[in-house]
């Protein structure tokens, strides 16, 4: 199986293939180009689905069994995105959900949604039986029993399967058991989406068991754009819709059913194809023992009606009220009522083909190689047309039922004549399995296709022209009345339209339609359409039309009959329905009228009641109303004295504001004058007191900056010899990523180039050897052509048979050695075809290790930044030791270089230890290799038990292998002595060694102790600086505040008290418990620091291999 997908914008087509030879290929549309292909293993058989994402054009993803995998389409390559974890299932189908969610379904029923690849929700499904089948269980009379074979049915119900899933915007929808679609929608809980109704299958009335019909395989499920309709599709070829509803307009119940979409289709091959002239519709039967009637005007189905047996033939009487059917062990002659089938008489014949005459008094039945004539009004056995050998295949009437055409598999075509019940002319072409006939109107030409792919034209019992069908089988037939156009069907489920006279070129036009081989064709009797049936289980209706683009037109309008048959049970049923439906009726008027009085009365006694009381109401209100305006008028007359009160007060008020704030503006302004004065005088002695301000603070700057600069020189100089040395270890550092660089890539390029001079040298060697195929193939066509003319000259000239078998012996035997050759050549190209194949996969392997190795360099790099973090705090930490090493005495460093010489002792002799310890494990290792040997050349010896000779041989061979040499004991004493003795020597090498480090340790610590302390004294008078600077920058600060405010006399007064505070020793100091606590993380850190250390110089001397692997890496 093959699952295709188109890129959402129509570039991209991804193909997958099943396994077990699994291959994802993405193909450029346009340019018909292959891109990328992937070989995508699988765990077993299985169907698999591809698809792209909806938002994104280069993402694909590909289910199947045991494998879910993304792949991103970038530069000519297919790179897989996710990393499969967990137990592989085997996935049937999924659906995108968004540009990063997908579901899937397993065959265990189980839903898996993966978030960019990664499995974010799963939940598994029941098999589900149908709301019918659970409430006939329920309405069973033992209760108790009823659930025990409920619960055993159950038992027995195969797993659910997960068959389809197609996602819409509020979730999805999927199907996991047969005859149901589940709609799940997202919610805000844990749980992802959740389940809000189930839409089941209806039960085919028409089928023998409808049960079985709502038990369908859903294989597909898609959603209209507007998301109004969902639409399925079934194993049985059929088309079921159902209408979305909005949950929040409409309570939708739990369980809904589908309707079919237009009418229930045929689900096998449909093997009968008929139509009439009184009516516009057409016959069909199929091997899934059904016979249908449709009306090819209105595109519906009108009836339809299943069997217990196969139906191979159909054929309609011209008025389209009977129609004959041929099963597998009868042939039934069958009315055509108004809303069903009634089997009228049914015939002993097994019969495969059937036809009506063009008058419908007359009907051939086909059993086996001989044709019967039946009556069709007293339904006797006219004549036998008997004279085939082979078995008759097709059927046909000329247009004044006076001649009947013939043709079998032995490729015989024969005309017979009615009245006399014999042959008018005959066409035998043994070499051709005939598969359908036509005439002409005036019965003149024959038509006949079958297997020699060919289509012929006969007249006056000889072939007249063959046409060529290309490489292609023609299966069926048909002529238009007018004669002017022949239309046939082929294999590959294509019509093909040609106009008469024939040509041998390919003079006609070709029309895709079914998908499997067309077994039925014929054109209506006033040549509007062509009528097609295929093994697909479609009926195709074609209008016909001519070249101009207009219809073919009739010589007449025809008008079709209205007439239908009915039972007359079912007359009298209807009758008898009527008429007591009537009599319901007029029971129902009857008592609707008396409950309509009844409800007259009832409501004219309360229109009364209301009346009267609606009455007294508007007399009171109308009382209430006029005491209401009385009341009204007199708040009026109030309203407007109070109003002029109120305006004579407001005219008073403002009068008395207006003066009084004329006299205060008068005062202000003799105030305004006096300050203005005073500020003057105040800005004069700003200026001098700001004066003598600058002239202090310039003389207190210049003596800080001189102080600092020379602080800042001093630590300036060991900031640049702390650059050089990390400048000097991140050159070192950067060689060598280049050199491990270069190094990967050029190995990466080497290896990249073989394998493509290998690939270009073997697809050249493909070509030639290609090219020799085709030179061969072409000689043998032309050999084959030459041996058809040779055997057509050999039946035309008998004469000289000897000679030419003598020819075709030597023609043979060069055709065999051609052929040895073929396949030879074909089994070197095929190995050298599975040589580039592999070729491929190791190609693709080394793509994979160059993705494995990019990411390992990603991580590595990201190993690099944190160490190089790591290495810039420990050169700090070197440079403080550093500093305080500077400060020892000469005994110490007497010390130190003794401890790093006793160290370089030590790390040499751990080497030593190490290098005997590895030989003595090689030895280890020879020795087990020794023992597998003799143990498997042991359980060849104990295979021999029950031969006591053979065993005793193979013993003695087994000491002279393995017992040459009488010293191994005595070197096995020698060695275990020289282990023991260096075991002792080692353990007092590490007894003085670990005194050793205890007292290095000592003084070591004593060492650190002593840098710890001058680094505290240090960083407290770093703290005194920093709090210097701080009371310098207050001091600059306030000086800005008082020029800023020169206006105000206090704030001065203010400044002064501040800057003598700030000035004053007590203050230089910010926080003195603060910097206890930050001196005593630096001595925690410290400490911290030498114990780890300890630890690692105490691992060292307990394992010596781990010191040497430190010592490499260092």
């Amino acid at each position: 199986t093959v699952s295709l997908a188109f890129s959402p914008d129509s570039r991209l087509l991804a193909a997958a293939t099943a396994p077990p030879e699994g291959h994802l290929a993405c193909w450029l549309w346009e340019k018909q180009q292959l891109v990328a292909s992937v070989r995508v293993p699988a765990l077993g058989d299985g169907p698999c689905q591809v698809s792209f994402n909806p938002q994104d054009n280069t993402q694909v993803c590909i289910t199947g069994n045991g494998f879910f995998k993304l792949f991103k389409y970038s530069e000519g390559y297919l790179k897989q995105m996710n990393l499969q974890r967990g137990e592989p299932e085997n996935y049937l189908c999924h659906a995108w959900l968004s540009e990063e969610e997908v579901i899937c379904g397993t065959d265990t029923g189980k839903l898996s949604l993966f978030e960019t690849g990664q499995l974010h929700w799963e939940t598994s499904l029941e098999y589900r039986k149908p709301p019918r089948e659970l409430k006939e269980d329920t309405t069973t009379e033992e209760y108790e029993s009823g659930l025990a074979s409920e619960e055993n049915g159950l038992q027995q119900h195969p797993l659910p399967q997960i068959s389809a899933v197609a996602a819409y915007s509020k979730g999805f929808a999927c199907s996991p058991s047969p005859g149901v679609v589940l709609l799940f929608e997202k919610t805000n809980e844990k749980e992802v989406y959740k389940e809000s109704q189930e839409v089941w299958l209806p039960q085919d009335l028409f089928s023998t068991e409808p049960t079985k019909s709502s038990r369908q395989d859903i294989t597909c499920i898609c959603f209209s754009p507007s998301e109004e309709t969902m639409v399925v599709s079934t194993n049985k070829n059929q088309l079921y819709m159902f209408t979305m509803f909005s949950t929040k307009l409409i309570r939708v119940s739990k369980t809904s059913y589908f309707v079919y979409m237009n009418f229930p289709l045929h689900s096998n091959s449909i093997t009968g194809l008929d139509m009439c002239t009184w009516k516009p519709i057409l016959a069909t039967c199929s091997l899934d023992r059904s016979v249908r009637i449709w009306n090819y005007k209105t595109n519906t189905l009108e009836l339809c009606k299943e069997y217990q047996e196969e139906a191979y033939t159909i054929s309609l009487h011209p008025t389209g009220l009977f129609c004959l059917v041929g099963f597998s062990d009868k042939l039934r002659f069958i009315s055509l009522l108004y809303e069903d089938m009634h089997v009228f008489k049914e015939f002993a014949v097994k019969c495969r083909e059937c036809s009506f005459s063009n008058g419908g008094h007359l009907f051939a039945a086909v059993n086996g190689n001989v044709i019967q004539i039946y009556s069709s009004i007293t339904f006797e056995n006219v004549t036998n047309l008997k004279g085939h050998t082979g078995k008759v295949h097709a059927i046909k009437w000329s247009a004044d039922d006076t001649k009947f055409v013939s043709c079998d598999t032995h490729g015989a075509v024969y005309e017979w004549n009615l009245l006399t019940g014999k042959k008018e002319s005959e066409c035998v072409l043994k070499t051709c399995i005939y598969s359908s006939i036509s005439l002409t109107y005036d019965a003149n030409i024959i038509f006949a296709v079958g297997s020699d792919q060919t289509l012929k034209e006969i007249s006056k019992s000889s072939i007249q022209h063959e046409v060529p069908a290309f490489d292609v089988v023609y299966t069926t037939v048909a002529v238009s009345r007018s004669g002017r156009t022949i239309f046939v069907g082929t294999s590959l489920g294509t019509i093909r339209a040609m106009k008469y006279p024939l040509t041998l070129k390919k003079d006609f036009s070709e029309y895709q339609a079914h998908a499997g081989a067309v077994t039925k064709m014929t054109v209506t009797s006033d040549d509007q359409f062509l009528l097609t049936a295929s093994e697909d289980g479609c009926v195709f209706i074609w209008k016909v039309h001519d070249k101009e683009g207009g219809g073919v037109k009739g010589e007449q309008e025809l008008k079709y009959a209205e007439e239908v048959l009915i039972m007359r049970s079912d007359i009298d049923e209807k009758r008898q329905a009527i008429l007591d439906l009537q009599i319901c009726v007029k029971d129902l008027q009857t008592e609707s009228e008396y409950e309509l009085r009844l409800k007259d009365l009832y409501c004219e006694g309360k229109i009364k009641a209301l009346e009267e009381n609606f009455t007294l109401e508007i007399d009171s209100l109308k009382t209430k109303y006029q005491i209401l305006q009385e009341d009204k008028e007199k708040q009026e007359l109030q309203h407007q004295v109070q109003l002029s009160e109120l305006m004579d007060k407001q005219a008073r008020e403002v009068q008395q504001l207006e003066s009084e704030s004329s006299q205060k503006l008068s005062t202000e302004n003799e105030k305004y004058q006096e300050l203005q004065v005073k500020s003057q005088k105040m800005e004069e002695e700003y200026e001098k007191q700001l004066h003598n301000l600058e002239e202090s603070k310039t003389m207190a700057v210049a003596e800080l900056k001189e102080h600092y600069e020379r602080k800042l020189k001093e630590k300036s100089v060991l900031l640049e010899e702390a650059k050089e040395n990390m400048r000097k270890q991140i050159e070192i550092h950067e060689e060598m990523e280049k050199l491990v660089y270069e190094e990967g890539d050029k190995e990466i390029l080497e290896l990249k180039d073989k394998y493509e001079r290998q690939l270009v040298e073997e697809k050249e060697s493909n070509v030639q050897l290609k090219g020799e195929m085709g030179l061969m193939n072409k000689r043998l066509n032309s050999l084959q052509k030459e041996l058809k003319d040779r055997n057509r000259d050999i039946e035309e000239m008998r004469l000289e048979q000897q000679k030419l078998q003598d020819i075709i012996k030597s023609l043979q035997k060069d055709i065999l050695a051609l052929k040895t050759d073929i396949k030879e050549r074909t089994e070197t190209i095929l190995e050298k075809e599975k040589h580039i194949n592999d070729l491929k996969m190791k190609n693709q392997e080394l793509q994979n290790f160059k993705f494995v190795l990019s990411y390992r360099i990603e991580e590595f790099k990201k190993q690099i930044e944190s160490r190089e973090n790591d290495i810039e705090t420990m050169k700090k930490q070197i440079s403080e030791v550093s500093n305080t090493l500077i400060c020892l005495s000469p005994v110490q460093l007497k010390e130190f270089k003794e401890l790093k010489l006793n160290i370089t002792q030590l790390q040499q002799k751990q080497k030593a230890t190490a290098l005997e310890v590895h030989r003595e494990m090689e030895k280890v290792r020879d020795m087990e290799t020794l023992i597998k040997r003799f143990k498997a050349d042991l359980h060849n010896c104990v295979s021999y038990i029950h031969h006591p000779r053979k065993m005793k041989e193979s013993i003695c061979e087994l000491y002279t292998k393995y017992v040459r040499q009488s010293d191994m004991v005595t070197e096995d004493a020698d060695l275990q002595q020289q282990l023991k003795k260096q075991q002792e020597y080692n353990e007092r090498n590490l007894t003085v060694l670990r005194k050793k480090v205890t007292k290095d340790k000592e003084m070591q610590q004593a060492a650190y102790m002593r840098i710890i302390q001058e680094n505290v004294s240090l960083i407290k008078e770093i703290n005194d600086l920093r709090q210097e600077l701080r009371v310098a920058n207050g001091q600059v600060h306030s000086l800005q505040s008082a020029l800023r405010l020169n206006k105000n006399k206090q704030a001065i007064q203010d400044t002064a008290p501040s800057s003598e505070l700030l000035s004053s020793p007590d203050v230089l100091r910010l926080n003195p418990e603060m910097e206890s606590e930050k001196i005593i993380e630096m001595q925690q850190l410290e400490i911290q620091y030498l114990r780890d250390q300890i630890q690692e110089k105490g691992q060292a001397l307990k394992c010596p291999g781990s010191v040497s692997f430190g010592q490499k890496s260092s």
